[in-house]
């Protein structure tokens, strides 16, 4: 199996496991905060992780890391994990993982905008228009009109509509650190240094805002439990470590263009699983959006 085939692999494996976990952990939110879910979710990653680099590769925690390696794989895990899924998480309790998730679309044209801004990167004609299709597909199901003036006006929540765009906006920086940092080391291994980084920066924001007791009751939530290992299995753990393999054994933006196909996979889950009713808007809204991301990197 060429490297190449083995990233476009893991990418799509990435889509299908974050699919289930953003379904998994929109219910566990509901049930016991986001906050309290993100916490849990990384403590239980770091366990997976450990438990798996142990048997793989028998160090249960990283060691012969760079410092470079240790320095942007913590900074990915703060934007990535703690900033990024923080909004991310708020956003599945506001509007759903199927919305939330049409939105973390944008993160490939986010990452294209971050390189152009502050990287002296350039952006052509295709990429342009590519950017705007997926912004189109987006607005298609986040907009409508006023009945009373024509005026647009959100569908959902603004403030869900907020946070899952700064979901996005950390997942995009998160992903340029991770691969920075990342270089040759095991996907794996990478994975759990960003967990460690996220578990600590959480269990800071609990102690600052004196939620340990909140903390305490969630863990006695057993549905939402059940749902926050379902979560951290298919995302933190086997999702994230798919998504940096990915990245690594093929280029950014054919990895983030197959990721980018979870609002699409969402739809039937959400179907089936939630008993969701989906309309004929939102599914040519996410098609549009994903077809945007695709024409960016279409070579």
């Amino acid at each position: 199996m060429t490297d190449l085939l083995l990233g476009e692999i893991a990418a799509l494996l990435t889509a299908f496991c974050w699919s289930f976990t953003a379904l998994s952990f929109e219910a566990a939110g509901k049930r016991i905060g986001s906050l309290n879910v993100n916490f849990l979710r990384l403590s239980l990653a770091f366990i997976f992780l450990s438990l798996f680099n142990g048997i793989v590769s028998r160090q249960f925690f990283p060691k012969d890391v760079s410092a470079h390696a240790w320095l942007w794989l913590s900074v990915s895990g703060l934007t990535g994990f703690v900033i990024g899924d923080f909004f991310l998480f708020k956003a599945y309790v506001v509007v759903g993982a199927r919305i939330s998730m049409l939105i973390m679309s944008l993160v490939p044209p986010i990452t294209a905008l971050i390189g152009w801004l502050f990287l002296d990167e350039t952006m052509n004609f295709k990429e342009i228009v590519a950017m705007i299709m997926t912004i189109s597909g987006v607005a298609l199901v986040v907009l409508e009109r006023n009945t009373d003036n024509g005026a647009l006006k959100f569908s959902h929540p603004l403030s869900g509509i907020l946070f899952a765009f700064g979901g996005a906006v950390g997942q995009a920086i998160g992903l340029i650190f991770s691969k920075y940092g990342m270089g040759n080391y095991n996907a794996f291994v990478a994975t759990q240094i960003r967990v460690i980084t996220g578990v600590i920066g959480f269990g800071i924001i609990l102690i600052i805002l004196k939620r340990m007791p909140q903390l305490a009751q969630a863990v006695r939530n057993r549905p939402a439990i059940k749902y926050t290992t379902i979560g951290a299995f298919f995302g933190p753990f086997l999702g994230v470590s798919l998504s940096l393999l990915a990245v690594q054994h093929t280029a950014t933006g054919i990895a983030s263009t197959i990721m980018a196909i979870v609002p699409v996979l969402i739809i039937p889950l959400a179907i089936l699983i939630k008993k969701e009713r989906t309309t004929y808007k939102e599914v040519i809204g996410a098609i549009i959006a994903i077809s945007g991301v695709g024409l960016y990197f279409l070579v």
